[in-house]
């Protein structure tokens, strides 16, 4: 009895310490390990970290830059509406105020319950929109369909026309020769002496000016609808008052007769005494692309070029 006694306790103490070896050499392997990671970095560790100190380096350049491209998103949007107003006679489709889900960055602590809610409220909202938008493009279609409808001159008045070519748009500018703000009624397109001029829709000739002051040799074409087309600065004229003239028929060409800063062309837009931003009626004539970039480039150039 006494040996198995003896001989269990041996058992026990074997266990034990074999016990106690394992727990020690996890220990060990343990603090070995968080000194190693401490003391020594990887290769990937050191690219990661690089990375990270680029980022936080250009992240204030790019939040600037941000918030000026949010900037020139609402003013294009403000503007798509005026256009959409002008064009089509009726209100635009409002955008979902939260669209980009700004308002769940940065947060995990939003229940799924009420990110479901939000998203089958905002599908509805975006159904219900939909169909008031194909309802306003019935409407358009029918009203495209109305032989009595009239459009605006929608045409450019000069060939091969691109954004870099855009100059000072309509609204206040600062008048190059007096250096002084003024009401800047058109929109200058930079061009080369002599360059052709278009009627941007179909009319007739309604006044022919030859001058070497103000706004040099000028054609102004009335259109249906009570518009009006006027071309400033122009070199020679090659049309006379009273004259029927079809879109894209060659009116004369571009200079910088009168008070003008250099060669171009000043083109207003008019409608019943009501100066109209001409931008607004060439969008059909580019691409979105270059469409965006004439807006911006007109809003953004302070100086004219009369």
């Amino acid at each position: 009895m006494a040996d198995s006694r003896k001989t269990g306790s041996r058992i026990v103490g074997v266990v034990w310490t074999v016990v106690k070896f394992v727990l020690t050499v996890i220990s060990l392997t343990v603090v070995g390990y968080a000194v190693f990671a401490l003391v020594y970095t990887s290769p990937e560790e050191k690219r990661l970290k690089a990375e990270n100190e680029a980022y936080e380096a250009v992240f204030p350049e790019y939040e600037s830059r941000l918030d000026t491209i949010e900037a020139d998103i609402e003013r294009l949007v403000r503007k798509d509406d005026i256009i959409y107003k002008d064009i089509f006679h009726a209100e635009p489709p409002q955008q979902d105020p939260v669209s980009s889900l700004d308002i769940f960055f940065g947060s995990d602590s939003i229940p799924d319950s009420k990110l479901v809610f939000y998203t089958a409220g905002k599908a509805d909202r975006l159904i219900g929109e939909a169909a008031r938008v194909d309802s306003l493009f019935r409407t358009i279609a029918s009203a495209l369909r109305n032989p009595k409808l009239v459009l605006p001159p929608m045409s450019l008045p000069l060939d091969s026309l691109n954004y870099t070519q855009v100059a000072a748009g309509t609204g206040i500018k600062t008048n190059p020769f007096y250096t002084t703000d003024a009401n800047h009624k058109g929109v200058d397109f930079i061009v080369s002496q002599g360059a052709p001029v278009y009627a941007a829709a179909d009319g007739i000739v309604s006044s022919v000016q030859h001058s070497r002051r103000g706004e040099g040799n000028t054609v102004s074409i009335k259109h249906a609808g009570g518009y009006v087309t006027r071309y400033l600065h122009l070199r020679e004229i090659s049309v006379q008052q009273g004259q029927s003239v079809r879109k894209g028929r060659p009116i004369g060409t571009a200079g910088m007769s009168g008070n003008s800063y250099a060669p171009h062309l000043h083109y207003e837009v008019h409608r019943d005494s009501l100066v109209l931003d001409p931008l607004n009626y060439i969008f059909a004539s580019v691409t979105p692309e270059e469409y965006s970039n004439m807006v911006y480039m007109a809003a953004h150039t302070r100086q004219s070029m009369d």
